[in-house]
């Protein structure tokens, strides 16, 4: 029977390469999709995709920009899903892309293609209601919520009466946290044996929305996530016995936008707790001020004086960390400035254990111990469950604090973060300085095939490589430095050209005569340039920057122009959300946006909205992060060089996405201006000149 079955599977293994490659190609069955135009692009990547899973392979593939890589990987994924009896795990980054597979690609898909699959959104637990818990909150609600709370019950009971999927998304409105938080599916307490399809609440007619959608995941040939809920599961104990697979049995994984992989992981594997969750949780067990809660509901007053106890404990906590870290801070920036004193801090890094004393573990876990006594004196078998939920959750929150206090992992940096609209919420947080150590481990020596795909992963294009008359050397490996620093350096690594001409599609403009950015002329020189080429393009242009502050002056600097000119200049920061400002520009195409960060990836418009992408300066971190900080360190402290290894690849990545903004579609047009000369005056200027596909260049 075994032996069969290896048969079965090398025999349709032999066909995924050939099946694929003939689904891509000029009359094969893709084309009959609407809009469909062959490329090559396409098909080289699907058919490394096909071999990659055909061989149980890793394989990290950058696919430039009009690819189409979705499809690329899809095709090849649920053909070796269904014809191996696998389930396909595909992680995106971004909600725009789960959307567009889930809402596009997929169903497309099932109608051209000739076997039968079936697919599912995987949503963290907690964003599904469940039936029975919404049942016993109803129930309770007097001793557990207040009056507000209590309507606000009754709407999530309306809606769950409406709602066809139960999930989070479903709602206009979005509930509150501390109602969401009664009803929701929770580990422990909402369970296939008690909510799932034999259950009891079965029999009556009702199943629970977690467990219908557990079903529904659990029998998908394809899943589609994102990276954060993908990094979270990860680091979870599996349920099964046999941990062949990711995060499932059979299972293989791809995930898109990649270039974010390393971040997200790194903030998954690290920890973060913040006043709000410990405050939050002591809260749901005892309210003093509204005096409702699971304890009021059990009438235990010793409990009650225990949670009051360690809320008032986590206030003098936070309140004297707060006071240690303007000290520190302070102290910081008299060594750093010359005695120039900043008392701003939003992220600080702190270096050494017990930077206040621990007056809050031991409150904690005295809750702890009165959740067991409670437990024993209570007959309610569900009351049981949520007492034993309570125990593991101020469990963790007392483990974070001695983490962060004791230091306790040596490869990890510690630092504390202000959040919330007046920074009064503090966190402590942990990560580890180096992600790809744990991501080879816990990815990389898995026996499941992993696909990493972007558009934006190697320091130098394909095209211009070919071209190029830098050293080879130089540029043998350009997925190098993605790779090592997810811990793949020893997986097989494809770059794969763009179907765009840019020859024909875009100019690339370089100021030649600007000061250089660290010098006080440039400002004023910044002024003029942006408004003589927001004059040649007649408006449509992205403003990228790489500081918020020097956004604004130039924004404020420039607006008597664009009053006299009728164009309409948005800038990033403003209180308008990001999506929005992007629609408005989409509309008006003589329009002007501002942005920082989150402008420079992830933006997609196009047709003539957009053309013109104006690069004030290269963009090269401030190593301010406490985590950025650590890794500069780490290099420095094996004798590397941060800059040639750290800071100028990041950078490199960075400005390759900003430039990827303007060609969309093989009918777009426009121009790159590049304002920072130091890729003309540095050495590692033509680093970044190569990055880009080639192109007709003018010095100005």
């Amino acid at each position: 029977m075994v032996i069969s079955f290896i048969d079965e599977e090398q025999n349709s293994g032999s066909n995924l390469i050939a099946d694929t490659k003939l689904i891509f190609s000029e009359n094969g069955l893709l084309s009959k999709a609407k809009n469909f135009e062959f490329r090559a692009e396409q098909q080289h990547m699907a058919v490394e995709v096909a071999k990659s899973l055909e061989e149980s392979q890793h394989l990290v593939i950058e696919a430039g920009t009009g690819v189409g890589k979705s499809l690329a990987y899809l095709i090849p994924g649920i053909l070796y899903a269904v014809n191996y009896n696998k389930k396909a795990v595909i992680s995106t980054h971004t909600i725009n892309l789960q959307e567009q597979l889930t809402e596009k690609d997929l169903p497309m898909l099932k109608q051209i293609l000739p076997l039968d699959f079936s697919f599912s959104m995987l949503k963290g637990r907690s964003n599904y209601l469940c039936t029975r818990r919404l049942q016993r909150a109803r129930q309770q609600s007097a001793n557990l919520l207040t009056s507000s709370e209590i309507e606000e019950l009754r709407r999530i009971t309306d809606w769950s009466n409406e709602t066809n999927d139960g999930s989070l998304s479903d709602f206009e409105i979005m509930p509150d946290p501390k109602v969401w938080d009664l009803v929701c599916s929770e580990r422990g307490l909402c369970s296939s044996k008690l909510c799932g399809h034999n259950s009891d609440l079965s029999k009556m007619g009702q199943t629970c929305f977690y467990q219908r959608a557990r079903s529904r995941i659990l029998s998908a040939d394809l899943l589609v996530l994102n990276h954060s809920l993908f990094f979270s599961l990860l680091g979870e104990e599996r349920d099964d016995e046999n941990n062949e697979g990711v995060l499932f049995n059979n299972d293989f994984v791809i995930l898109d936008e990649a270039h974010n992989v390393g971040h997200v992981a790194s903030k998954h594997i690290g920890m973060s707790i913040s006043s709000g969750q410990v405050r939050f949780n002591l809260q749901r067990l005892w309210n003093s001020k509204t005096g409702k809660g699971l304890f009021g509901l059990l009438r235990s007053g010793r409990a009650t004086r225990l949670v009051e106890d360690a809320e008032n404990a986590m206030e003098q906590f936070f309140d004297e960390l707060e006071v240690a870290c303007d000290e520190l801070n302070e102290s910081q920036c008299s060594v750093k400035f010359n005695n120039r004193k900043r008392t701003i801090w939003k992220e600080l890094r702190v270096r050494s254990s017990g930077i206040i004393d621990d007056s809050l573990t031991l409150p904690l876990q005295r809750v702890r111990e009165v959740l067991l006594q409670v437990r024993e004196e209570v007959d309610d078998s569900d009351t049981v469950q949520e007492l034993a939920e309570f125990n593991r959750r101020i469990g963790e929150l007392r483990e974070a604090v001695l983490m962060f206090l004791s230091q306790s992992s040596n490869d990890h940096v510690y630092w504390v973060e202000r959040s919330g609209k007046s920074n009064t919420i503090l966190s402590l947080n942990a990560a580890p300085i180096d992600v790809a150590v744990h991501l080879r481990r816990r990815l990389f020596q898995c026996s499941s095939p992993i696909v990493l795909t972007s558009a934006t992963l190697a320091l130098s294009d394909l095209q211009s490589r070919k071209l190029s008359s830098m050293p080879q050397n130089k540029l043998d490996n350009p997925l190098e430095y993605f790779s090592t620093q997810i811990g793949a350096e020893m997986v097989r690594s494809v770059q794969v050209g763009s179907p765009f001409d840019y020859e024909k599609q875009m100019k690339l403009y370089i100021a030649g005569k600007m000061p250089d950015p660290r010098e006080t002329e440039f400002r004023d020189a910044l002024v003029a340039q942006v408004r003589y080429f927001v004059e040649l393009s007649d408006g449509g242009a992205f403003v990228l920057f790489t500081n918020f502050k020097l956004m604004r002056d130039i924004g404020e600097e420039l607006k008597g122009f664009f009053i006299e000119k009728g164009i309409e200049c948005m800038i990033q920061g403003n209180g308008v959300p990001r999506s929005i400002m992007l629609e408005r520009f989409k509309r008006d195409e003589r329009s002007v946006l501002f942005g920082t960060d989150s402008f420079w990836q992830g933006v997609d418009v196009p047709g003539d909205a957009l053309r013109n992408v104006i690069i004030t300066r290269l963009p090269f971190m401030v190593p301010d992060h406490p985590l950025v900080e650590a890794q500069i360190e780490s290099i420095e402290a094996r004798d590397g060089n941060a800059f040639m290894e750290f800071s100028l690849p990041v950078a490199v990545l960075k400005f390759r996405q900003g430039v990827g903004r303007l060609i969309r579609t093989k009918s777009d047009n426009g121009i790159v201006v590049v304002l920072d000369n130091r890729v003309l005056t540095k050495r590692y200027g033509e680093i970044f000149l190569h990055s880009l596909p080639s192109c007709p260049k003018e010095v100005i």
